[in-house]
């Protein structure tokens, strides 16, 4: 009995582990066409991506989406990934979301789960939280919190995953 309980607990903690690599299904929406789409794919297949979760009244994540913004040319001649921002602030805050995006001359992808529901399925508490999914669309890296600099460790992994 003992030994059933044990392999059960284990093919449950495997399943937990293994699903928790997977982008949820969530329902996001893309700030510029308005269009709602599932969160896994609204990831391109195929290719490294960075994901930063980040909130217009987030100082931390304002700074690294900048960061990351000034670096992207010089990283881009040096690996093959795309760049994604998904923000949490709520569905009233589109226009915010939308005139601050244009206002720092984003030109990748931003972004919305106004409801928090992508969050909840990632189970993540609070921004700026930055992930990188391979090219198969698991989750390989995961980061939450921001210091100067800190965006280096995850254009490291960039690189790494992004030549396998």
């Amino acid at each position: 009995m003992k030994k059933l309980i044990a392999a059960f607990a284990a093919l449950f903690i495997f399943a937990t582990v293994h699903a928790q690599n997977e982008l949820p299904n969530t329902q996001i929406k893309d700030v510029n066409s308005g269009r709602k789409m599932p969160f896994n794919q609204a990831i391109e297949k195929g290719k490294v991506t960075v994901i930063s979760f980040w909130a217009t009244w987030c100082v931390p994540c304002k700074k690294e989406i900048k960061n990351i913004t000034l670096k992207m040319a010089d990283w881009k001649k040096q690996a093959d990934f795309n760049y994604v921002t998904v923000s949490i602030d709520e569905s009233r805050a589109e226009g915010l979301v939308r005139s601050y995006a244009k206002s720092q001359g984003w030109t990748f992808p931003f972004l919305i789960d106004p409801n928090s529901d992508l969050k909840r399925s990632m189970n993540f508490q609070n921004v700026p939280f930055t992930i990188i999914v391979d090219k198969t669309g698991k989750v390989v890296f995961q980061h939450s919190g921001y210091e100067e600099g800190g965006e280096e460790e995850v254009f490291a992994k960039v690189k790494e995953y992004a030549s396998k």
